[in-house]
């Protein structure tokens, strides 16, 4: 959400915003909260102007009682006031509701480094991280190799829970336990702290942390309560400080967090097809920071760094890609997706996205600095670390040897119950 200030004295510039984004039905959104924004600063101003004129009587009264004068007509006057009020009052709750509503649905500003473009075609590729190889053997498809190798069981898991899950056993699942536990302890080496969060969180947080249009498409609601499925911890780490007002001096806050994730995938392809890539279920190691806003883009770089870095100790080529004004969701400001490299499919696959938010999460859910003599909006970042079984996917291809075993990364050793290949055949 971004500041109604802005909006108020620059309404072109955020026209100009929201044509960059290629949202130009949203053009209307615009004059809208300029008109209710005016109804509002005339009740806003009617209603302070009765609370004056209830001050200025309620004085008039204490200095004629002082006199012994009469002041009967007085109380009358001032008894209609508070009425008066209340009525404006409500009407102005009303319209500031109104004007939320609208405001949450007008995108972040870009970062002008930004490249203008409709959809993620038009993504720009940053820079690539260790050679792709294709090998000169056949590279199974990752179900198919699971399935034959015991290590994942798709049909029961359609039994029990429909498409878009499965079983994961033996080796394979110590692999799939082993990347998180190895992208976690990397991350607290960095200096983050460790959180385990909930993993359901209320709308009003759900609704602080994203856009509407992707809470619908995502967010599994529990029925009859207040609660959401999180579909990445980002969600539930950044609620944790909702209403809070930090001291500079505590910043920045940096944070790694574990969580299974559940999304609904609606309008996805490729939910019906065998395999790990898109799932109603998955498991991340997330990292956030919130910090000062000048420091914003200096952690931006830093987190994209360190999820490059992560694949490439796991023996997986990578690529970062800047995404482009009309592939960033609303409350996005700059964001770059980290491919792997699949050497089966001959082509980069996504396995993670960072993101700078700048104060918009801040601003709805109110997360505030205290320093340099005043408070203002803090700015929030979040960044995938790794998410299993896409990585598992990146790495079960880049690893393969000819046989189907696979090579595990050495930085995994020490989570592998001292294995270094599986799915070796005797």
């Amino acid at each position: 959400m971004i500041d109604i200030n802005i909006l108020r004295k620059n309404p072109e510039l955020v026209k100009e915003n929201i044509k960059k984004k290629f949202q130009n039905e949203k053009l209307v959104l615009v004059e809208e909260v300029l008109k209710l924004d005016n109804e509002w600063k005339k009740i806003k101003y009617d209603e302070d102007q009765l609370r004056s004129k209830r001050n200025k009587i309620s004085n008039e009264i204490n200095k004629n009682k002082k006199e012994k004068k009469d002041v009967s007509g007085l109380l009358k006057e001032a008894k209609k006031i508070p009425e008066e009020i209340e009525k404006l009052e409500q009407k102005r709750i009303e319209l500031e509701e109104k004007i939320k509503g609208i405001m949450m649905t007008i995108p972040n500003f870009i970062h002008e480094s930004v490249p203008i473009g409709k959809d993620d075609s038009e993504n720009k590729e940053i820079e690539k991280f260790g050679e792709p190889i294709v090998p000169n053997f056949e590279i199974i498809n990752h179900a198919q190799l699971a399935e034959e190798s015991k290590g994942a069981d798709f049909d029961s898991a359609r039994e029990t829970s429909g498409n878009g899950f499965y079983y994961l056993t033996g080796d394979f699942a110590l692999l799939h336990s082993a990347m998180l536990a190895f992208a976690r302890d990397y991350m607290i080496k960095q200096g983050f702290e460790y959180v385990i969060p909930p993993f359901m969180i209320r709308k009003k947080v759900v609704e602080g942390v994203m856009s509407f249009k992707e809470m619908d498409n995502m967010m599994y609601k529990i029925e009859g309560e207040d609660l959401y499925l999180i579909g990445t911890s980002e969600h539930s780490m950044i609620g944790r400080f909702i209403g809070k007002t930090l001291l500079s001096k505590n910043l920045p806050i940096t944070l790694t967090s574990y969580s299974p994730c559940f999304r609904k995938e609606i309008g996805s392809h490729g939910i019906e097809e065998k395999g790990f890539y898109r799932l109603h279920q998955f498991e991340k190691q997330e990292m956030i920071v919130i910090c000062e806003p000048e420091d914003s883009y200096k952690w931006y770089d830093k987190m994209l760094h360190f999820t490059v870095d992560v694949f490439r100790q796991l023996n997986v080529p990578v690529r970062t890609l800047e995404c482009c004004s009309g592939d960033l969701a609303d409350l996005k400001a700059k964001s770059a997706d980290v491919e792997a490299w699949s050497p089966r499919q001959k082509k980069y696959f996504e396995v993670g996205s960072c993101s700078n938010l700048t104060d918009a999460q801040a601003r709805r859910l109110n997360i505030r600095i205290e320093g340099k003599g005043k408070i203002y909006f803090a700015h929030t970042l979040n960044n995938t670390v790794l998410a299993s079984p896409r990585a598992l996917i990146a790495l079960l291809e880049n690893n393969q040897q000819k046989d189907k075993s696979i090579k595990i990364p050495e930085v995994l050793w020490p989570y592998m119950l001292g294995k270094k290949v599986i799915n070796k055949k005797e």
